[in-house]
């Protein structure tokens, strides 16, 4: 399929050179670099659906901490080491 691409001067110099040294065309070497991007993209979306575990027990603050107080939260800390 032909079409037609409106590329920055210095990109398609670059390009075009970097094609004569692999020796492939220029149609391969942007085929090449769709694909790859088509591939990382289709690869991080599915990368992106983890499950989470989701811990479902019981506990919590010792009683008397303070949750809200940094100093009381760094205190049962140390008393805990």
């Amino acid at each position: 399929m032909k079409t037609t691409l409106n590329l920055n001067d210095q990109l398609l110099a670059d390009a075009k050179a970097f094609a004569a040294q692999q020796r492939t065309s220029l149609t391969r070497l942007i085929e090449e670099g769709l694909q790859l991007r088509l591939r990382a993209h289709a690869n991080s979306a599915q990368r992106a659906k983890v499950h989470l575990p989701v811990f479902k027990g019981r506990g919590g603050l010792v009683k008397g901490v303070d949750p809200l107080s940094n100093k009381a939260l760094l205190e049962a800390l140390d008393n805990d080491a």
